[in-house]
């Protein structure tokens, strides 16, 4: 049998995994940058944020517990309904068809949602991403990679395999400069199938 496309495939299997989103704890290395960036914002004096991918809304919450407005976005309506739950301001929308006005947020924020996005759809979604964004807006972006694959990945822990992109640290870089000006980029020595985090602070050019 023919599977669907890969984003009709993702948000089936997000939808019917809210609950083992909220269930499953987050790593330590993926909470450290996490507070970085929140020190970095508030270094900034950054108001808002765009949380993309944001699932059931555990960073959004934490980044609207510190006082910035946060918007959700997520391909899976039920994840979009657990963050509204939480009072979040949510909507469902695909990361690569952010439907806000130019220049609208201070920051954005996507925690493993970009490693689903397929190598040929990246500039543009990179360049969307960096639409939304005020000049010198800032961008955390993680993902799990260090060499390329992409496909249906039989290593994925979960029953539903899911659509990966993973990519080299080469690659990675690459493809978001072309959008963006890198702040940092680490490779945390942390991950699964022999992949490691990806986790980088981005800047839009422009601005003073």
């Amino acid at each position: 049998m023919k599977r669907p496309d890969p984003k009709s495939y993702l948000r089936g299997i997000y939808d019917r995994a809210v609950t083992k989103r909220e269930r499953t704890p987050t790593p330590a290395w993926e909470i450290e940058p996490r507070d970085a960036f929140l020190r970095l914002l508030e270094e900034e004096s950054a108001q808002s944020l765009l949380e993309l991918g944001a699932a059931t809304g555990r960073d959004g919450a934490f980044f609207r517990e510190h006082g910035i407005a946060v918007m959700c976005t997520d391909l899976s309506p039920e994840m979009v309904q657990r963050c509204q739950q939480q009072g979040l301001e949510a909507r469902v929308m695909e990361v690569g068809d952010l439907r806000f006005e130019p220049e609208t947020f201070d920051a954005a924020y996507a925690k493993n949602c970009l490693i689903h996005v397929p190598n040929a759809e990246l500039e543009t979604t990179l360049a969307g991403i960096a639409r939304v964004l005020k000049p010198r807006g800032l961008f955390y972006l993680s993902v799990y990679g260090g060499s390329a694959f992409e496909g249906i990945w039989d290593g994925d822990s979960w029953e539903e395999k899911r659509f990966f992109s993973f990519r080299s640290d080469e690659e990675l870089r690459a493809a978001v400069t072309r959008s963006f000006d890198v702040y940092s980029f680490e490779a945390i020595p942390h991950g699964f199938g022999g992949y490691h985090y990806q986790s980088l602070v981005l800047r839009k050019p422009g601005g003073s």
